[in-house]
């Protein structure tokens, strides 16, 4: 039996696939991978498994159509449900995504009472409340993961706009994950340096919009499917937080009560993470003008919640 600390991805598609690699990779957890699909996980981790040995990992990997492997989790990651396809409405997509990821909340929550869940599905932050919702866990254990994401986009494109290492780049981003989210340029660096003074105004402003739009551009490249590498990675980056209690500053989306001037809503903003999962809230000073594009993003995750309710409502 191993005494590895056991993180559950449920959902065993790119993004959930790419997580259970890059946390294999990590070697210090064991993973089980869950999906409805016979043979998917168990195919995949069956697969992962024998990257061990060329890469020197000891992690054990198990893959499984029930929720009886994952008991004891102390991570639940949860990647399942359906993008959005071609002439598909908000309201199906939400209709759909809100049944699949309660019933699995409520799965991986019976079996590992005492976990942290990382809720990777979209819509994003209308996906933390259905999971927070049917978890009945505190605020805590309940994080979405869309800011990290967001970060590294923003960090990549400064980078390649000011031909320097990624390494010395540091990014804020706020907001719900969507084009509403607030890219905080004043609060990002290179190397210790504001962005704003690196770099002229207009790039920053290009930037600052590539980056809002980063999942778009990736699905229009892609026309089959959207970004897998870099949201299962972000995950990870996550994960490490928690388990390895390192008490990384990242941008989460996390239920606010009252911080930020808003209340009731997950909406992304910097939080301590470790192993308590999200131990501390830090409150930016906004200016006026981030602050109200902060509010209009924690508008549009309002606009999605009420949307669940009427779904709710009407059935």
């Amino acid at each position: 039996m191993s005494s590895r600390p056991k993180v559950t991805v449920v959902g065993a598609g790119m993004v959930g696939g790419t997580v259970a690699q890059m946390l294999a990779l990590r070697d210090y957890a064991d993973v089980v991978l869950v999906d409805i699909v016979e043979g998917l996980p168990q195919g995949k981790s069956l697969d992962l498994m024998q990257v061990g040995p060329l890469m020197g990992f000891d992690s054990n990997l198990t893959g499984s159509n029930g929720y009886e492997e994952t008991a004891g989790s102390s991570v639940v990651v949860i990647t399942s449900g359906i993008a959005r396809k071609p002439g598909m409405s908000r309201d199906d997509l939400l209709k759909t995504n809100m049944g699949i990821v309660g019933s699995v909340t409520q799965q991986v929550v019976a079996a590992s009472p005492d976990a942290i869940i990382i809720v990777v599905s979209n819509p994003l932050d209308a996906m933390c409340h259905v999971a927070f919702d049917a978890a009945g866990f505190p605020r805590e254990r309940v994080i979405g993961m869309a800011g990290v994401l967001d970060s590294a986009r923003f960090r990549t494109f400064i980078a390649m706009e000011a031909g320097v290492s990624v390494q010395d780049v540091s990014a804020m981003v706020l907001g719900g994950h969507g084009d509403t989210m607030v890219p905080l340029s004043r609060y990002s660096t290179i190397a210790g340096i504001p962005i704003t003074e690196y770099l002229p105004a207009d790039r920053v402003k290009a930037i600052e919009d590539r980056t809002a739009n980063g999942g778009a551009e990736i699905v229009g490249l892609l026309k089959t499917g959207s970004a897998y590498y870099a949201p299962g990675t972000s995950t990870v980056e996550m994960v490490d937080s928690i388990l390895l209690d390192k008490k990384r500053i990242l941008p989460c989306s996390v239920l606010l009560q009252g911080e930020y001037g808003i209340e009731g809503l997950f909406v992304g903003v910097p939080v301590k993470l470790g192993a308590a999962g999200l131990e501390q809230i830090v409150q930016l000073n906004l200016t006026d003008n981030e602050s109200a594009a902060l509010k209009k993003s924690a508008s549009s995750v309002q606009g999605l919640v009420d949307a669940m309710k009427t779904l709710k409502d009407s059935d």
